[in-house]
């Protein structure tokens, strides 16, 4: 956790857009949040033509739409600045306007979630919360995205 799932129409973007949006969406949750970068997750769900509709007509337009899932208990003003600074990068890296950019954040109780085997920490909790797990097992989470 934090999942950001970036919903763009079928080969809107390349390889490396996408890469550049995944590591940037990843800095900013977690330089914001304090969060270790091994809990955040950006999917990538690209949908045919037809199947995208804004108003109840078909997408005709650049529009990249990010929905991310993070755990509850993070400031108001955390989750703007979070929501600004992705939609300015997000932006930038798929070459369009602000303007088709568009980001919710919806919040989950963290004790109703599990990574890696183990039921999540709240926020602030991340550092005690890893430590206390098995040697083994914090060493393969904090290795992921290396």
């Amino acid at each position: 956790m934090p999942t950001y799932v970036c919903t763009i129409k079928e080969g809107r973007l390349s390889p490396d857009q996408k890469s550049r949006i995944a590591g940037e969406i990843t800095r900013i949750h977690c330089e914001v949040t304090g969060a270790p970068t091994f809990f955040a997750q950006v999917i990538f769900e690209e949908v045919k033509p037809g199947n995208y509709f804004i108003g109840g007509a078909p997408l005709a337009h650049d529009q990249i739409f990010v929905y991310g899932r993070v755990r509850a208990g993070r400031s108001v003003q955390d989750k703007q600045k979070m929501i600004r600074l992705m939609a300015e990068v997000v932006a930038n890296a798929a070459g369009v306007s602000r303007t088709g950019v568009w980001i919710y954040v919806a919040e989950l109780p963290p004790r109703q979630m599990m990574e890696y085997g183990y039921v999540l920490p709240e926020p602030g909790d991340e550092h005690v919360w890893t430590n206390a797990l098995p040697t083994e097992h914090r060493e393969f989470m904090q290795a992921v995205g290396r």
